[in-house]
This record gives structure tokens, C-alpha cells and sequence, in this order.
């Protein structure tokens, strides 16, 4: 159960840099698009593409450590889980 757990936990750190940062440009583009009146689709999305994807660039080494920490204890807990 445990295990669940922090493999959410870890799933949820990984993903929440790419998804305030899709949210926040989000709200600032609406923000934007009702003060100026401007209905565009592609002015929605393509900042939160820019933007997410910068994010996932510059969080990329963070992430991989994260994930290998955790891939090595999940490996080394291996043991415990056949007694």
C-alpha cells in the first residue's frame, strides 16, 4: 500500500511543474483574450505549448534524478517484497 502511495506521490511531483505552468499561461492568455476581445484559438494554446515544453526542458535533469532515485529504491526494496 505504501508503495501505491509514493509511486503516486512521485507521479504528482513529476507532473506539477508542466501542469502550473500549462495553468498558469492559461489563465494569463484568458485574461488577455477578455480584455482585448480577441477569440483566436491558436493564442490559447500555442503559449501553453511554448511554455510547457520550455518547462519539461529546464526541469528535464530534476526529473530524471527523481525518477532513477526512485527506480533504484523500488529495486532495492525487491528483497523485501519476496519474504
Amino acid at each position: 500500500m505504501t508503495l501505491g502511495i509514493e509511486t503516486f506521490k512521485m507521479a504528482m511531483l513529476l507532473a506539477l511543474p508542466a501542469l502550473l505552468t500549462g495553468m498558469f499561461l492559461g489563465l494569463a492568455v484568458s485574461i488577455f483574450q477578455a480584455t482585448t476581445q480577441i477569440n483566436e484559438m491558436t493564442l490559447s494554446f500555442i503559449p501553453k505549448v511554448v511554455g510547457v515544453v520550455i518547462v519539461i526542458i529546464l526541469t528535464m535533469p530534476w526529473m530524471l534524478n527523481s525518477t532513477i532515485d526512485f527506480a533504484t529504491d523500488i529495486f532495492n526494496m525487491i528483497p523485501t517484497f519476496v519474504e
